[in-house]
């Protein structure tokens, strides 16, 4: 039994996170059904050779496609409106493959610089080593990208908000300029999450995310997910899928369906306590700079009110004392977690200079904004009243 999908695209976003792409068997479970197998059987010769040349398309191997998995992929792209998505074994096999599979030597890519560590090295140094030219750019700058893209270009890459500083991208502009220069949009949209920000409403082509992070949000599993056009997919990003092996795990496919189906709920609560926390941090005599879209004071706030529903759950901000300072604090901390991971149902903190942005050295981050007083906190679901008074007195330690 499958639902009629064109009552799925009625339904409003909290339906389809519980409904949507479910592909029940003949036993007609509740919960989604998790297909551990990792191949499939034929009647005959004559239907494997079918499977095989797609003229009677069906589960091959599940490295290909599993129907756990493919229930995960059809649920996010009903959330994300877009026609087609495949599923990874990390977000950053997401972020690798959509750039891969459509670069070839010669080309040429135009990314942001404000960009997680792993993205940037991606962009930086395995990209450049296939003769791929990557140019990087403030990508506040809007003369900055004007002047990138006077050129032709295969792929644009940003992530917008930016991870640690939450540097914002104007992604309708910057999609028209990359359009016109012939490049097709690639966006990490994991801080904002599917439900606070919507890319391909804003003109990008292809959206990607770590499913670790807010789609989990429970610090259960790692997964990853390119989200774009049936054509792109099919034509581009499904030879390169299919061929070097980025496969999800059914298991955490499963995983993943489960926490969609609070992840409205989880998001909310979060996204309202930011706000919130990031309001009080602001008036703290220890903290220099609060970065959060949804204070009116962040240099890019009414762009983040155009492009984002709110202000999401992840906030960094400046310490006195830098390493020193920054460092007193962590260590100061009673209920809020260290830890590099973020949108998790528990509060984490993380000193981006000496683990996520380590590689980069002082001057690549002191350009990206990442100061040594720099603490990126992402806000979990426990009460607003605890989280503050752990951050007070932590803070009244430095």
């Amino acid at each position: 039994m499958t639902r009629n999908k064109t009552d799925a695209k009625a339904w409003r976003p909290a339906t389809r996170l519980v409904h949507g792409g479910v592909l029940r068997s003949e036993f007609m479970e509740t919960a989604e059904a998790i297909f551990m197998n990792s191949g499939y059987v034929y009647s005959s010769a004559e239907e494997a050779e079918a499977a095989f040349d797609n003229s009677k398309p069906r589960f091959v191997y599940s490295r290909y496609a599993n129907p756990t998995v493919q229930m995960f992929e059809d649920r996010m792209s009903l959330l994300e409106g877009a026609e087609a998505c495949r599923a990874t074994s990390s977000g950053m096999a997401a972020v690798f493959a959509a750039l891969m599979c459509q670069l070839r030597t010669g080309d040429r890519l135009v990314s942001s610089d404000a960009l997680f560590g792993s993205c940037h090295f991606i962009v930086a140094e395995i990209l450049p080593r296939y003769g791929i030219e990557c140019v990087m750019v403030d990508g506040r700058d809007l003369g900055a990208w004007k002047k990138a893209l006077a050129k032709p270009a295969k792929v644009v890459f940003v992530e917008s908000p930016s991870n640690p500083s939450l540097r914002l991208v104007d992604l309708a502009a910057v999609s028209k300029l990359a359009h016109e220069a012939g490049a097709r949009v690639v966006v990490d949209n994991v801080f904002a999450s599917p439900l606070l920000q919507k890319p391909l409403e804003l003109g990008a082509d292809v959206v990607v995310y770590s499913a670790t992070k807010h789609i989990d949000g429970q610090g259960r599993a790692l997964g990853g997910a390119i989200l774009g056009t049936q054509k792109f997919v099919v034509d581009e990003l499904q030879p390169f899928y299919r061929h070097t092996g980025p496969a999800l795990s059914p298991y955490n496919a499963w995983i993943f369906l489960k926490g969609l189906e609070t992840m409205p709920l989880r998001v909310a609560h979060a996204s309202g306590t930011a706000s919130h926390i990031a309001g009080f941090l602001t008036t703290h005599q220890k903290v220099e700079e609060v970065l959060y879209p949804g204070l009116a004071s962040h240099p890019q706030f009414e762009l983040a009110r155009r492009q984002m529903s709110a202000g999401g759950t992840v906030l960094s901000f400046e310490i006195a004392g830098g390493k020193q300072g920054a460092f007193r604090f962590l260590n100061a901390l009673r209920l809020v977690l260290i830890s590099n991971n973020l949108g998790d149902s528990k509060s984490l903190a993380t000193h981006p200079a000496t683990t996520t942005h380590q590689r980069l050295g002082p001057e690549l981050r002191a350009q990206q904004g990442i100061p040594d007083g720099l603490v990126r906190l992402s806000v979990g679901l426990e009460d607003v009243i605890d989280l503050e008074a752990d951050l007070a007195q932590a803070l009244a330690t430095v």
